[in-house]
């Protein structure tokens, strides 16, 4: 059962029994946007129940799976601005040897990162607006995004470890 306000998506597999019952929904206080990685939906979803790996209410998919999102110039302003969630992006291009050394680091920390961050990659070949929009100069590139503004950044191949830690004290 999907319940739809002001064009986002409400699972009910995030709610409560007694919110389900009753027919009312959560305090918005209670409840996080995140956009989904499969369809971009933006979903809300309870902040208490992140870690019960809740699904879109759209296209059914989890919301969490573990592994960087790819985005692209039509889908990066939906995932870092509609995201309560911060954003960690890895600005990169396939002909990088260090960006290829550093993209299993890169999941891996996604898998310890997520639910408290989304992880995304953008392929400044394939994207090379955004590179410019955002000054990328070298890569790899990290940028961190929270409430729709980068917070932090970081240039060059890290350690999922390095990642964790660098993104955990700015978050």
């Amino acid at each position: 059962m999907n319940l739809r306000d002001e064009g986002l998506i409400f699972s009910t597999a995030s709610l409560t029994w007694m919110e389900v019952a009753s027919n009312k929904e959560p305090a918005v206080s209670d409840s996080l946007h995140l956009v989904c990685p499969h369809c971009n939906a933006v979903n809300r979803a309870r902040a208490q129940r992140l870690q019960e790996s809740p699904n879109c209410g759209k296209c059914h998919e989890p919301l969490f799976s573990a592994h960087p999102v790819a985005l692209t110039g039509a889908s990066f302003a939906t995932h870092i601005e509609r995201n309560d969630i911060p954003v960690l992006v890895d600005f990169w291009a396939p002909w990088c040897g260090p960006c290829k050394m550093m993209a299993p680091q890169f999941v891996q920390a996604a898998a310890m990162l997520e639910p408290r961050a989304r992880l995304a990659k953008v392929d400044t070949e394939a994207e090379p607006a955004l590179g410019a929009r955002y000054g990328i100069r070298s890569i790899p590139t990290l940028a961190l995004f929270k409430e729709g503004r980068e917070i932090a950044r970081q240039a060059g191949a890290m350690s999922a470890q390095d990642i964790v830690r660098w993104a955990e004290s700015r978050l």
